[in-house]
């Protein structure tokens, strides 16, 4: 089980370089950012790019991965997001991971301009946006024409470091996007059932999550593949748990451990921020950091 943590792109260089550190030191595995525009209660502060923050990140660490959690379509266009992932997977020696879903109706969906895309669009639009970034990451050359989206000689030279391309961490519950999930990601991303956050208890939670791991196993062995081959990440914050797994040490071992039985291979938790949803007590988050790896082996 492998553990890490979201940094909120909500400081200042010169302080949010400190924290990107600190989570190197601490040992987690990956430290990834939010990529949006602005964000729920956050979208009247300061709210900073997620590709220059990983870009600036890669460059006050070594070892420890970067990515988002998650990139989507709302904002973002696959010829343009592969050069930034190309360039980014290079400053950094080959350590990014993209998590990538259909995104949502919240501020990005309009910020463009654009009215919110139908659940049915956005599905429509994600299952043609994955295929054609996997291509542009592998392909030299790319040209395409689709319903969303064209490539008209796109051209990636010299492609990422990592090979065949940096990995996917594809974000997905409903069946359009676990079968993306299972024929392109690396990974596979929930927060769980967004159903029980408000009113559910944490036994209906993992019992729903456990659901979800069902239908990506299907989705799997439709398209022939073992699904142990796919990375399982769960991104806290949004079970009917909330913030208690992060009260102690015992209480994350206790929440990640039901999850590691679930198949899970990584969890990922949010770097603490005062006043916040994301509220937690430093010493403690930082014990769990340094102390729940070696007791979920």
């Amino acid at each position: 089980m492998r553990l890490s943590t979201v940094i909120l792109p909500i400081h200042r260089w010169v302080e949010g370089q400190k924290i990107w550190r600190r989570a190197e030191d601490l040992g987690f595995h990956a430290a990834y950012t939010y990529d949006h525009l602005s964000w729920r209660t956050f979208r009247d502060g300061p709210w900073f790019g997620a590709i220059p923050t990983l870009t600036s990140a890669a460059a006050v660490t070594q070892s420890m991965r970067l990515g988002t959690l998650v990139t989507s379509p709302n904002f973002r266009h696959p010829v343009t997001l592969a050069k930034d992932l190309i360039s980014l997977d290079d400053i950094s020696g080959g350590r990014v991971t993209l998590g990538i879903g259909a995104g949502g109706t919240g501020f990005d969906a309009t910020a463009l301009g654009q009215e919110p895309w139908t659940p049915r669009e956005r599905a429509d639009r994600f299952g043609e946006f994955v295929p054609l970034l996997d291509r542009l990451l592998t392909e030299d050359s790319v040209s395409y024409e689709g319903n969303f989206y064209s490539a008209h000689e796109a051209r990636n030279i010299p492609g990422c470091v990592q090979r065949p391309r940096l990995p996917f961490a594809v974000a997905a519950t409903g069946p359009r996007g676990l079968r993306l999930a299972a024929r392109h990601g690396q990974a596979w991303v929930t927060t769980g059932d967004p159903k029980l956050y408000e009113n559910g208890t944490p036994e209906q939670s993992v019992d729903a999550i456990r659901g979800q791991v069902e239908k990506l196993t299907d989705a799997c062995v439709a398209l022939g593949r073992d699904v142990t081959t796919l990375d399982k990440i769960l991104l806290t914050g949004f079970t009917p748990d909330r913030g208690r797994p992060l009260e102690s040490l015992d209480a994350f071992v206790d929440f990640a451990g039901r999850h590691q039985a679930l198949g899970f291979t990584e969890i990922v938790i949010h770097w603490p921020v005062p006043e916040s949803d994301f509220a937690a007590d430093q010493k403690v988050f930082e014990r769990i950091a340094m102390e729940a790896p070696a007791q979920l082996r």
